[in-house]
């Protein structure tokens, strides 16, 4: 597969996160699921950093009957509901203290926050997010150089939202939430 018409490339992925610190998905998933997504996450991938952790647990081993990448087996494992349109997503990772997934028919990411029963719509792909992604790691390292919190928070919110509105619009929304405590000083 080419990468054709992509915002984000594995190498900008590599200059903000090391190549140490990305993980790629195997290339021929499932037939289910979405093409430009199961190519975007074979080709280019997801970072693992403290913000995002794209790693399975290696500590908890699962039974070899478990899917734990998927859902509906994932949440059944650990006795917690799973709304029956979602059973079938792809977890891709922790956002802070947000489950993310991605519908593999339609590659929408999705937010699961800690202690709610429901998801938000976090990214219309996986693109978006890894581009969301490569701009927070920007803002830490600016911030970390003393750059205006107020000003990163402006500033990532109008480079991210021109690329895809999705992600600021719940309030709920952990990108939301992250920079708002950014704003107030608690990160």
């Amino acid at each position: 597969m080419t990468l054709v018409n992509l915002s984000v490339t594995p190498m900008q992925l590599m200059r903000a996160y090391g190549l140490d610190n990305i993980v790629y998905f195997p290339q021929g998933m499932t037939a289910e699921f979405d093409a430009r997504s199961a190519n975007f996450l074979s080709s280019v991938g997801l970072p693992n950093s403290e913000v995002f952790n794209s790693r399975g647990d290696v500590e908890d081993p699962y039974p070899d009957d478990l899917d734990p990448t998927i859902l509906g087996s994932r949440f059944d494992h650990y006795g917690i509901p799973c709304l029956a349109e979602s059973r079938s997503w792809w977890m891709l990772g922790y956002l802070f203290a947000s489950l993310v997934a991605v519908d593999p028919a339609s590659g929408r990411v999705y937010a699961f926050p800690e202690g709610s029963a429901g998801y938000i719509a976090l990214h219309r792909d996986v693109e978006s997010l890894v581009y969301a992604l490569v701009e927070f790691r920007k803002l830490e390292v600016d911030h970390d150089n003393d750059v205006d919190p107020e000003e990163l928070s402006r500033r990532f919110k109008q480079v991210v939202g021109a690329f895809d509105p999705t992600s600021f619009m719940d309030e709920e929304s952990q990108w939301n939430l992250s920079l708002e405590e950014l704003e107030h000083g608690i990160c």
